[in-house]
């Protein structure tokens, strides 16, 4: 007790005095009373970061001889992100068996002419404290490292290699044939559907065209893809003039040497390295219905089984990401938002959006219901997921179809600007990580040969209206409707029934009388 009052008999001292007076210089004297913004003696006087008024670090691009442009954007930091992107992707077979994106993706990594194995590639990294990863789309293909900033000349060197110089041995072809199919099995069994409908609602909306070929390898092609097909497709597409050198968080100049060094004069294994046969085909929104009766009452079982439930996609057509519009589909997806229903209305995360106010907080019986807004440079298409009973699925559709026309109505002041600044919150803090970074930088350039500033886009975001909002809306709803369901579908209306509901004003299914139930 003692020892507590006479630390409060300090404190108050401290307060009366000012904690300046009773701190020791370390000779034993004391601090004399100096304002903050006087230099303390004996310290080196500090040097302040300087702002000019715009970002300080603008990405900067260069475009080499060949054609290859190397991007970069500064960041503080010792470690980088340094990639290669590839306007190559499952969009790029019509002319091929479907799956060599499916099939590279794997393949990514494996051994190159500098490198024996995967193994001694990780090694490599792992001296650097790098990772690396690929990743395909339908339009991108993404060779991915991060390393410590003193590894840039291993890194670049070795991308060079795994993009240009991969052997494709029959034995690793193989097993990533095993792979393939172990992933298809594994799509097909997984509670969690939303990967398989996306792959329908594409097929449904773009029917045998550009982005609506499959994204996974279809089990009819896996044992068709071998070393000289993939060499056929590679010839084409993995050439200097359709690649991007991004990086992030290391300087501009020598990210350009190490592209001069190992990217510029370099003949890749498959010979030529010049375009050939390239598919220049734009996407064609056809519009249509994919069905999959499937039994998925044993999807989940366990202590915690998920119910028996069936899905259906609908979506419309919207815009190219190269499009003015593209920025007003997005604050409209952001408006719709959703969710499933143990996660939709958690702060932050939806509890004021369309789909969990008119939906999922009227509707117990919904799943889920949530937005999906799916951007290409020569189209769009704009979703929405919902989950229920098989018995209630024709008045969940129903649900569905009234949102999308609703769509159509005047947004609320209030709720347009919840939606831009959720918007603009998660763009801003999904750019603080470094390989989100680098994804946004070596996207842009690929497609449009520049990069807006997060601050554009947040101009941008901030200038669309309830006006701009009504206006794409009403466009959309003139597309034909793509519809993908998977499940009992049983009660499933027909596509000329969905149909009719998004022509009409109201949104409701056409009736139907039965004579007998």
């Amino acid at each position: 007790m003692a020892t507590h009052m006479s630390r409060c008999r300090t404190w108050c001292r401290l307060q009366r005095f000012g904690i300046a007076a009773y701190r020791k210089y370390s000779t034993g004297g004391r601090y004399p009373n100096l304002s903050l913004s006087t230099p303390l003696p004996g310290i080196p006087k500090p040097v302040f970061a300087s702002v000019d008024g715009q970002e300080k670090y603008e990405t900067k691009i260069t475009t080499l001889e060949n054609g290859l442009r190397v991007a970069s954007q500064n960041k503080f930091g010792q470690f980088c992100t340094v990639g290669i992107l590839i306007n190559s992707g499952s969009r790029h077979e019509a002319k091929y068996p479907s799956g060599i994106g499916h099939f590279l993706e794997k393949l990514a990594f494996s051994s190159t002419a500098q490198y024996g194995s995967k193994d001694e590639i990780l090694l490599t990294l792992e001296k650097h404290g790098g990772i690396c990863d690929c990743q395909t789309s339908r339009d991108t293909t993404m060779y991915a490292v991060s390393a410590e900033v003193k590894g840039l000349d291993t890194v670049v060197s070795l991308l060079s290699d795994a993009v240009l110089q991969p052997r494709l041995l029959d034995e690793e072809v193989e097993m990533i044939r095993m792979a393939v199919r172990f992933e298809l099995e594994d799509l097909n069994m997984r509670p969690d559907p939303e990967p398989l409908l996306t792959e329908m609602i594409h097929a449904a909306a773009y029917r045998g065209n550009t982005v609506g070929l499959p994204r996974f390898c279809p089990a009819e092609n896996v044992d068709k893809i071998d070393k000289a097909v993939l060499h056929s497709y590679l010839r084409n597409y993995y050439c200097p003039e359709r690649m991007v050198l991004a990086g992030v968080g290391i300087e501009h100049e020598q990210l350009v040497d190490c592209a001069r060094k190992y990217l510029l004069d370099v003949k890749p294994v498959w010979g030529a390295s010049s375009a050939t046969d390239v598919d220049l085909s734009v996407a064609q929104y056809t519009g249509g219905i994919v069905k999959m009766e499937k039994d998925m009452s044993d999807v989940s079982l366990g202590p915690t089984p998920i119910p028996e439930l069936t899905h259906i996609m609908i979506g419309l057509e919207s815009c190219s990401f190269l499009e003015e519009d593209f920025i007003p589909f997005a604050v409209l997806n952001m408006m719709m938002g959703g969710g499933g229903s143990f996660s939709a209305g958690g702060p932050g995360k939806g509890m004021f959006t369309r789909l969990y106010l008119n939906v999922l907080n009227r509707h117990h019986w919904m799943y889920n219901a949530t937005s999906y807004h799916h951007s290409y440079e020569d189209s769009g298409l704009l979703c929405i997921h919902a989950s229920a009973d098989p018995r209630q699925v024709r008045e969940m559709v129903e649900i569905i179809t009234r949102e999308f026309i609703q769509m159509g109505g005047s947004a609320g002041e209030m709720e347009l600007e919840r939606a831009k600044t959720q918007l603009k919150s998660m763009l801003m803090m999904n750019l603080e990580s470094r390989p989100v970074i680098f994804e946004d930088v070596g996207r842009q350039v690929l497609s449009t040969g520049k990069r807006k500033l997060p601050h554009e886009l947040c101009d941008l975001i901030s200038s669309v209206t309830a006006s701009d909002i009504k206006r794409v809306t009403t466009k959309m709803l003139r597309s034909k409707p793509a519809v993908a369901a998977l499940g009992d579908l049983t009660e499933l209306p027909t596509y000329e029934h969905i149909q009719a509901a998004l022509s009409s004003k109201d949104g409701r299914l056409p009736r139907i009388y039965r004579l007998f139930r």
